[in-house]
């Protein structure tokens, strides 16, 4: 294998974050209608809304059309590599911090809040899942909207369950991703293997994920002591469906 190179990588690293969006967009996953989906949950809950907050935002693909919807949009990410991506695609009006969905305190309120593609799940457990989702309670002006998509539920996970794509970006690269999860007491652990052929050769990297496993029951009683009404709704996107709350 010429021109390899074999790495370990932390999560939501460089290489993943050069990837990401071709890869998902190779896979099916449509971030512009993920954005209509939630503007229309936002609009029917508070049609006057203004302001979002995507928490967990990455590279900004569902910040781009919910900026042509909404008055003002902003970003918070933890993964810098996903925010570099971010800023180079986003109109440059945009704000996008860095920061811990936990702890992140922005001196401001929203009218809405988005935490998509199980980025909450991210957080490390389940006491931290509470934490997270109490702080993004705190940003949300009275009557606000908190969009929430889960991980698979704990009897929802496949233990051992293998997953594998290969396509080819306009820039001619041939980008091959493969995972493979198993289960460890509350968590998922899923290891990623990257391979990218291109003109200069082939390189490898593999790059560890930890994902918290909840209950639905976890996450509504999450929802309802951070002072919020919620409902969860089956289905789309990505069979995990959403949670949606209203702040009291």
């Amino acid at each position: 294998m010429s021109g390899t190179n074999r790495k370990g990588l932390g999560m939501f690293s460089e290489v993943h974050a050069g990837v990401y969006d071709t890869l998902y967009r190779a896979r099916g996953k449509d971030r512009s209608d993920e954005s209509k989906l939630v503007t229309e949950w936002i609009r029917k809950i508070k049609p006057d809304t203004r302001s979002v907050l995507d928490v967990g935002c990455g590279t900004g693909a569902h910040l781009g059309p919910l900026n042509e919807t909404f008055e003002h949009v902003e970003g918070l990410d933890l993964a810098e590599p996903m925010l570099a991506i971010a800023r180079k695609q986003l109109d440059p009006t945009i704000q996008l911090h860095h920061g811990d969905m936990c702890d992140f305190t922005l001196q401001r309120s929203f009218d809405a809040l988005i935490c998509m593609f199980c980025s909450i799940a991210y957080a490390g457990d389940l006491a931290r899942i509470r934490t997270a989702i109490a702080n993004m309670a705190e940003h949300l002006n009275p009557g606000g909207v908190l969009i929430v998509e889960p991980w698979w539920f704990t009897d929802k996970f496949l233990d051992g369950y293998v997953n594998g794509d290969t396509w080819r970006d306009d820039d001619g690269r041939v980008i091959s991703r493969t995972s493979h999860s198993v289960r460890e007491g509350d968590h998922t652990k899923m290891t990623v293997l990257f391979v990218i052929a291109d003109a200069d050769g082939i390189r490898h990297y593999w790059e560890p994920e930890q994902l918290t496993l909840c209950t639905r029951e976890d996450y509504l009683a999450a929802f309802v002591d951070a002072g919020l009404d919620v409902e969860y709704h089956e289905g789309a996107p990505g069979g995990r469906g959403l949670f949606v709350a209203v702040k009291k």
